[in-house]
């Protein structure tokens, strides 16, 4: 029998990456004259890459984008990320020991993020975490991405796992839908960036810290799927 593994979402769910994303999207999107947006602003636009964030801040302001400007915007927003990481960005608290803790206990962990792989890797090394994880899957990493069940799925044959023994653990309705889709359970945490609260996506179970996220509560969650 495989070992459990316990696959996470990035941003908004292992690290809060809030203050970095819209420092970089202002940056893109008042070069085309846009007002900047704000952390209010932010759990309408994450979730599916940074091209979508940024047409998602567009229409937010009610401004046409056109596709052969996207590009250009995508680049610069990539260049102003990638070149102030980690920035502010960090493991929400208690999230390291939570790693500990499942690893002590024989699990293994991997990363399933829309994040491209370009952006993804950089900040798991820069903050310490990239060699804690089996595998790291990005947006680009397939030809298909969360919400997609796929992109769940692939992940988990990276990391050698089986879905039977998996589970997923997001903030958003991509990554409860995804696992719904994949049909593993799933962790929803409370503090991320949904822009609905977490018991209205009907994930397996919801955490409002990382202490919760006991070595039980994922054996008892493989136990009942």
């Amino acid at each position: 029998m495989k070992a459990p593994l316990v696959v996470f979402d990035l941003d908004g769910t292992m690290i809060d990456t809030h203050a970095d994303l819209i420092e970089s999207l202002n940056h893109t999107i008042t070069s085309a004259g846009l007002e900047p947006v704000t952390y209010d602003d932010l759990t309408h636009l994450v979730g599916q890459g940074a091209r979508v964030m940024i047409r998602r801040a567009f229409d937010l302001r009610k401004t046409p984008l056109a596709d052969n400007d996207l590009e250009p915007l995508f680049d610069r927003f990539i260049a102003h990320y990638k070149a102030g990481m980690p920035g502010k960005s960090k493991p929400y608290p208690g999230f390291v020991d939570c790693l500990t803790r499942l690893k002590a206990a024989g699990m293994t962990v991997a990363v399933c993020t829309n994040k491209q792989e370009a952006l993804a890797l950089p900040l798991l090394k820069e903050l310490g975490l990239f060699d804690g994880f089996v595998a790291i899957t990005g947006g680009d990493t397939f030809d298909f991405r969360k919400p997609d069940g796929r992109h769940v799925l692939g992940t988990i044959e990276r990391a050698g796992g089986d879905p039977r023994r998996s589970i997923m653990v997001g903030d958003s309705v991509n990554d409860i839908l995804a696992a719904h889709n994949a049909n593993v359970p799933s962790i929803a945490v409370s503090f991320g960036y949904s822009d609905v609260p977490v018991a209205e996506l009907k994930p397996t179970a919801i955490i409002d810290r990382y202490e919760e996220l006991t070595v039980d509560l994922v054996q008892r969650l493989l136990e009942t799927a």
